[in-house]
C-alpha cells in the first residue's frame, strides 16, 4: 500500500490519487496528515505537499487539488522526455511536474467548464482543447505520467512488487438507424421516394424497392456480419441502439416494430446492449428516462451503458442526468473528427462533479477513434497507419482501446470501402501482446 502524506486531504486529492495509483497502476493508496503515522509506515510512501519533510519520495503539490470550484488557471505546457506536461513544480520534487494536478485537470474536463467556442451542434471541439493546441492529443498522457511516476517509485523502492495490467479492446457499434429502407413505414417510404425522384436519385429509388420487395439486402443490415465477428473473439462488443422518438436529428426505426425489437434481442444474445440517447434526451431527463425504460423492457435487465447522439455532452448536466437515472457507464467522451484522447487517458474513470466537489458512480469510457475521423485520410494505407498508431499508443501503457463504428460502416457503400479491414485490425490487436 502507498501511504501519502499531505497537509490537507480533499475530495479532489482522493479522487485523482486513486485513479492514478489504484486504477492505472494497481497500487492501493491511503492518506495521512499525521507525520508520526507517515514515519512509522514501512512500505511505499510519499509526501505530496508544499515542502518535503526530509529525504522521502516527494512531489511538490500544485494548489489545484486543494481548491474548490473553478478559477483562472495557467496551464503552460512544456516538453518532458517523450511527452508533454504542465504545472511545473521545481527541482526538489521527484518529478518536475505535478502529474496529479495535471491529471485531475484533464479527467475532470476542467477546460470544458471554461468559456469556449462550440460547433454547430453545441459540442466542445478538439480545436478548443489544451491537448490539440499543444500537440499531445494523440498521447494518453495521464497513463504515460502514471508509468513515469511508477518508474520513479521503483527506483526508490526496488524490492516492492508492482502489478501489471493487460491491454484491452472494446469495440462500440453505434446504431442510429438499424435499416436504411426496411421498417420505415408507408409515409417515410413515400416521402423518401418522392425526394429521390425530385433530386433525380433514381438509383436510390431502385435500391429502395429492391430491398422492400426482397430482391436485395438492406445496406444498413450488417448485423449478421458483425455478430459473426463477435463470435470469433472472447471480448464483448457493445451495441448502442436508438429507441427514441423520430425527430429532425434522429431518424431511427419505430420501437413499436416487432422486427426491430427482435433484432435488439438477437444482438443481445451475443453482445452487450446500451442505449443511444436521442438528441433531445440530452437536455431533458424525462425523455431520457422514457428511452431508458423502453430499452430495459426490451432487454429485460437494468440498463448499464449509454451513449449520446452526435457525441454531444453538456457538462455537468448530461452526466448528472445519467447519475440520477442510475446509468453507470457512458461512452460519449471523444471527438468526432479527430483521433485521440479527449480526457488524456485510455483508462476508464469516474465522473468528478466540479460544482459539487464529489466523485460520482458514473464510469466514463472515452473512445479514441470514430469511423468518421478516418475519412479525412484518402488512402487505405494512411487509414491503417493512423489507426495502428493510436492502438500502439494505448498498448504501450496497457490501456483499454475503445473504437466506435456504425452498423452502416460495414455496408457496401463506397464511402466505407475497406472499413471491414480496419475493423479487423482493431480485433486482431487484442490478440497481439
Amino acid at each position: 500500500m502507498l501511504l501519502v502524506y499531505t497537509h490537507k486531504i480533499t475530495p479532489r486529492l482522493r479522487y485523482i490519487f486513486k485513479q492514478v495509483c489504484t486504477r492505472i497502476l494497481d497500487i492501493p493508496v491511503s492518506f495521512t496528515t499525521t507525520i508520526e503515522e507517515f514515519i512509522a509506515h514501512d512500505s511505499l510512501k510519499m509526501s505530496y505537499t508544499r515542502q518535503p519533510l526530509g529525504k522521502e519520495f516527494f512531489i511538490r503539490s500544485n494548489e489545484l487539488l486543494f481548491e474548490q470550484g473553478l478559477s483562472d488557471i495557467e496551464t503552460k505546457v512544456s516538453d518532458w522526455k517523450d511527452t508533454k506536461c504542465f504545472f511545473s513544480n521545481g527541482e526538489q520534487s521527484a518529478l518536475p511536474f505535478d502529474i496529479f494536478a495535471a491529471s485531475f485537470y484533464l479527467l475532470s474536463r476542467y477546460e470544458e467548464y471554461l468559456p469556449h467556442v462550440k460547433d454547430e451542434f453545441g459540442r466542445f471541439t478538439a480545436e478548443e482543447s489544451l491537448a490539440f493546441n499543444n500537440g499531445f492529443l494523440r498521447q494518453p498522457v495521464v497513463d504515460i505520467w502514471a508509468y513515469k511516476f511508477k518508474k520513479a517509485l521503483q527506483e526508490q523502492y526496488p524490492d516492492f512488487t508492482f502489478e501489471e495490467r493487460d491491454f484491452k479492446v472494446t469495440p462500440i457499434i453505434d446504431v442510429p438507424k438499424a435499416y436504411s429502407y426496411k421498417l420505415n413505414g408507408i409515409m417515410r417510404t413515400i416521402g423518401g421516394t418522392l425526394s429521390d425522384f425530385f433530386r433525380l436519385r433514381l438509383k436510390n429509388v431502385y435500391k429502395r424497392y429492391s430491398v422492400l420487395f426482397g430482391l436485395k439486402h438492406d445496406p444498413f443490415d450488417t448485423f449478421k456480419y458483425i455478430i459473426n465477428k463477435q463470435k470469433q473473439v472472447k471480448f464483448k462488443f457493445i451495441f448502442f441502439f436508438l429507441v427514441g422518438d423520430f425527430s429532425t436529428y434522429d431518424k431511427n426505426i419505430n420501437v413499436q416494430k416487432s422486427k426491430f425489437v427482435s433484432l435488439i434481442k438477437q444482438v443481445g444474445d451475443y453482445s452487450k446492449i446500451g442505449l443511444k440517447a436521442s438528441f433531445f434526451a440530452l437536455n431533458n431527463i424525462s425523455i431520457l428516462k422514457t428511452e431508458k425504460l423502453r430499452m430495459e423492457s426490451i432487454i429485460n435487465q437494468d440498463l448499464k451503458a449509454s451513449r449520446q447522439s452526435y457525441s454531444k455532452l453538456n457538462l455537468p448536466e448530461s452526466y448528472r442526468n445519467l447519475v440520477e437515472l442510475e446509468i453507470t457507464e457512458d461512452y460519449t467522451m471523444g471527438y468526432i473528427n479527430h483521433i485521440g484522447f479527449r480526457a488524456g487517458t485510455c483508462t476508464p474513470f469516474f465522473f468528478y462533479d466540479l460544482d459539487y466537489e464529489v466523485q460520482t458512480p458514473l464510469r466514463i469510457n472515452t473512445y479514441h477513434v470514430l469511423d468518421y475521423a478516418l475519412l479525412k485520410y484518402q488512402s487505405l494505407l494512411d487509414k491503417k497507419m493512423h489507426l495502428n498508431q493510436i492502438i500502439s499508443a494505448v498498448k504501450n501503457v496497457n490501456g483499454e482501446f475503445v473504437s466506435v463504428f456504425h452498423n452502416y460502416t460495414f455496408s457496401a457503400s463506397e464511402t466505407w470501402k475497406n472499413y471491414k479491414e480496419l475493423f479487423n485490425i482493431i480485433l486482431d490487436a487484442a490478440n497481439k501482446k
